[in-house]
């Protein structure tokens, strides 16, 4: 062979192995998640992230190499300076085509990097703007109509149930209550949190009487709200909250922020001789930090949701949609079907875990019933607002987009609605 002909063959090698480059790159499937809060908080934000490392896992026994890239602590104390639009750009940048944003707060920029990224599919975690009904719509007297502005075509919703295991959290703390006082430790005051310190307290009232003997016009159920997801310098302390709720004499808080101020508190006065108890919030493994104190954990799993949406931005596309997904009622811990699970913790009573495990049977057996489709076990009639007037009459289910959007806290619930 000649030189000439030799050269030609490593030019042409040289250009085939550049051409394959580019294709191997492209089998990697990049996806990026932005948090509120950090990966490990034990909290909301662990949650998201592993639900993130299960997408990389189911898709590798797929044959598909996943990447994620994570961007943690977008809020105004760590990274003052961040936004979801420049975030998502960077992503966008290294590849990601896929975006999950996982606080209520980044829906508006949420909308805005949709739009500057046609090509990205953005999923928001929480919010509601790719649902066509509005507040107005269920509660006209309440809000002013407004003309809907559709979401981007890349753009959709994903929520979990959280109502039933907040209703599960409140039994717990119900059966577990020795003095009858139960404190909430809230966030900040949306129809989100109006409606899972409401789910909370319907359960806390039910087991109370049903399967604690109690009379649950007695149960005294209030909510301190801190002011955000997590502690920053503009909001209550929240372990200053929890001291606060156990000094007035509750012995079990239930929490509703993302870290686990409420059940570290219930540790160190365990620690101290104290008879009090913390239900924590989002993340299965919450209850290590200080499993004495620890009744139990209403958790989300957001991995078998997140890989289905991965699978169909890998496939034929995303279809715009708003989702909220129930637990799995075969198994509301089954890894890979649930949205939303119950574990019990170490400090539940064996007796009040017999209990608890009939009412989760309850509600098991009441969403199963197709006679029940398109309602929640306990919002049923008669319930009222805070301020007295009717939610649901006598026998009345409530609508659950009510329920989504709730405007106030229920009857019987001590604690502010709405911001002053």
């Amino acid at each position: 062979m000649t030189r000439k002909g030799l050269l030609f063959i490593l030019l042409a090698l040289l250009v085939g192995l550049v051409a394959v480059i580019p294709a191997a790159a492209q089998d990697e499937f990049v996806f990026g998640m932005i948090l509120v809060g950090a990966r490990n908080d034990q909290g909301w934000n662990q949650a998201h992230y592993e639900g993130g490392e299960y997408v990389i896992e189911k898709l590798a026994e797929a044959g598909v190499t996943a990447r994620m890239i994570v961007f943690e602590n977008l809020n105004p104390v760590v990274n003052p300076q961040a936004t979801v639009q420049d975030v998502a750009a960077s992503m966008a940048d290294e590849g990601a085509q896929l975006i999950f944003t996982t606080s209520d707060e980044f829906e508006p920029a949420t909308l805005e990097a949709a739009a500057q990224l046609p090509d990205v599919t953005f999923i928001h975690t929480s919010g509601s703007a790719a649902l066509e009904t509005t507040p107005a719509d269920l509660f006209p007297d309440l809000f002013e109509a407004t003309e809907r502005v559709a979401p981007p075509a890349n753009y959709g919703n994903l929520m979990g149930e959280m109502e039933h295991g907040k209703a599960i959290a409140g039994c717990a703390a119900a059966l577990s209550t020795k003095t009858g006082s139960i404190g909430y430790l809230g966030p900040l005051i949306n129809a989100e949190t109006r409606r899972f310190v409401s789910a909370a307290y319907l359960g806390a009232r039910y087991c109370y009487e049903k399967y604690a003997g109690g009379d649950p016009a007695a149960l005294k159920f209030e909510v301190i709200w801190i002011g955000f997801w997590i502690p920053t310098p503009d909001t209550l302390d929240p372990q200053q909250v929890t001291n606060t709720f156990f000094d007035n004499g509750a012995d079990v808080v239930i929490s509703g922020i993302d870290p686990q101020d409420a059940l570290i508190v219930a540790g160190q006065r365990r620690e101290q001789g104290d008879d009090v108890f913390a239900i924590p919030y989002d993340y299965e493994g919450a209850c290590d930090t200080a499993p004495d104190a620890c009744l139990g954990i209403p958790y989300f799993h957001w991995g078998p949701k997140y890989l289905e949406i991965a699978q169909a931005v890998l496939g034929d596309g995303y279809v715009q949609d708003w989702e909220w997904t129930s637990p799995d009622w075969s198994d509301i811990n089954n890894p890979d079907t649930t949205a939303v699970g119950w574990r019990n913790g170490p400090a539940l009573s064996e007796g009040a875990a017999t209990n608890l495990q009939a009412f989760i049977d309850e509600m098991i057996a009441y969403q199963t019933d197709p006679a029940n489709e398109g309602s929640f076990f306990l919002w049923e009639g008669p319930l009222n607002y805070q301020d007295g007037t009717v939610l649901a009459a006598e026998g009345e289910k409530v609508d659950p987009l009510k329920v989504w959007f709730l405007p106030l806290l229920l009857e019987g619930i001590v604690g502010d609605s709405t911001l002053e």
